[in-house]
């Protein structure tokens, strides 16, 4: 295996030529061969149709899988298929921020075995109205600078923007029974801190572009509140989780079931507001305890 770089995209409905080409023309900046391993996920035709072409570019492997594997198994199959030391873990809806962004991590791969970049947004809010609520989350709970991430390194990992050494993910690979959206990066960040692998976090971010409608992005968030409670109850309450230790703290208090209660009554209001015009991530904050609350109390 060389000292190289083998950047791993899973795809899914979504056109990735503008970050392969970002990628390509910074593969000089990488003191080693650089590969691309783009791996369609079951996507429309139309996407199909638009990437494909991208696998006739020199050290861009393109292939396609007939149906969803699901977010936790592509990213393993693509390391499986990897064939250098370093892996680079992007979302397919990321955008890379200028053109310094792999100089930055080849400086410092050295650092540590597990290099997290972070991620960013626009600074103007979308004209959208329907993505302003994921706009509005990324910028205020995703987009945290270095310093901040490195206070709790294993809970802040993100998968997404994440250097990793090969050998060291394929010891450690997603779990793949946490199906749909969510928390496979939290699993992958208890793992990594029993084995006290090192990690470092960098301001090194990628732009997110591909901002949900608001109602995509709850029902992600919900499939998201799932997973933690199966992380929870299979793992114990090793999660770096603010929202994990509050709906604990009120079940020890015996506040679980009224405070359930209470939240569910308001749901409905909860939601319409973080539909509207105007959301606010208290209200999402409201949502997502009722949610962890529910599955807990479900799970006992």
């Amino acid at each position: 295996m060389t000292a190289g770089l083998s950047v791993l995209i899973p795809v899914y409905n979504w056109e990735v030529g503008a970050l392969v080409t970002s990628l390509l023309a910074q593969r000089a900046d990488w003191p080693g061969p650089v590969e691309i391993l783009l791996f369609d996920d079951g996507s429309r035709p139309e996407f199909l149709a638009a990437n494909r072409p991208l696998g006739a570019h020199p050290g861009v492997q393109y292939r396609e899988f007939p149906r969803n594997v699901g977010r936790a198994a592509i990213r393993n199959q693509l390391a499986a298929a990897a064939q250098h030391e370093w892996l680079l873990l992007l979302d397919n809806d990321s955008m890379l921020p200028d053109s310094q962004f792999l100089a930055r991590y080849a400086a410092a791969r050295q650092l540590a075995h597990v290099l997290i970049g972070g991620t960013c947004y626009e600074v103007a809010p979308p004209a959208e109205a329907a993505l302003h609520l994921r706009w509005l989350y990324g910028q205020v709970r995703e987009a945290r600078p270095a310093s901040v991430r490195q206070a709790a390194p294993y809970g802040q990992l993100t998968i997404n923007n994440a250097l990793i050494r090969a050998d060291v993910f394929r010891q450690f690979p997603l779990d793949e029974r946490l199906t749909g959206y969510g928390h496979e990066d939290t699993r992958f960040g208890q793992e990594l801190a029993a084995a006290r692998v090192s990690i470092r976090h960098l301001d090194n971010p990628v732009l997110h572009a591909g901002l949900e409608p608001a109602a995509l992005f709850l029902q992600k968030t919900e499939q998201a509140v799932r997973n933690l409670a199966r992380v929870y109850h299979e793992d114990g309450p090793g999660t770096d989780s603010r929202l994990l230790r509050l709906a604990l703290r009120l079940r020890r208090l015996g506040l679980a079931a009224p405070m359930r209660a209470a939240l569910g009554a308001a749901a409905p209001v909860l939601r319409r507001q973080l539909l509207s015009d105007r959301p606010g991530l208290g209200a999402l904050d409201a949502l997502k305890l009722y949610w962890l609350l529910r599955e807990l109390g479900a799970r006992r």
